[in-house]
């Protein structure tokens, strides 16, 4: 199944705090779902300016320390793809916001990220989804 690597707390925003755009550099055609992955790297001043942001969407996400990393941690179906330059709830300006719907948890699956789209083997997820 097809993966994306977003870096925590991102990541946790997607699946649990109904985070519904996913800001890019470079746009997507697929529509469909696809495996969030929490990265593993995240450093305090990122996490930092994360939990600002959240806090001013009026959303408290968990210490640093409780978010999983290295680690698949849901399901979310893509919908659209538009360029925007300015900025509208979670859309950055200048980027492609990526429209996200239908976030599901899943029972963590350790994996190895990667940059852009990768695959992790259909057996890992159906036994993730299965749990």
């Amino acid at each position: 199944m097809k993966a994306l690597s977003v870096r925590q707390p991102w990541a946790w925003a997607i699946i649990y705090a109904l985070k519904n755009i996913e800001n890019r550099g470079w746009p997507i055609h697929y529509r469909g779902d696809i495996l969030i992955h929490a990265a593993k790297t995240c450093t305090k001043k990122e996490y930092q300016l994360a939990r600002e942001f959240c806090q001013g969407m009026g959303i408290v996400i968990p210490e640093l320390i409780s978010l999983r990393r290295g680690q698949v941690i849901g399901i979310v179906t893509i919908v659209d793809c538009q360029f925007s330059q300015v900025a509208s709830g979670w859309g950055m300006p200048g980027q492609y916001h990526w429209k996200l719907e239908n976030p599901r948890e899943i029972t963590p699956i350790p994996y190895i990220g990667r940059l852009g789209i990768f695959e992790v083997p259909d057996e890992l997820v159906r036994s993730a989804i299965a749990s």
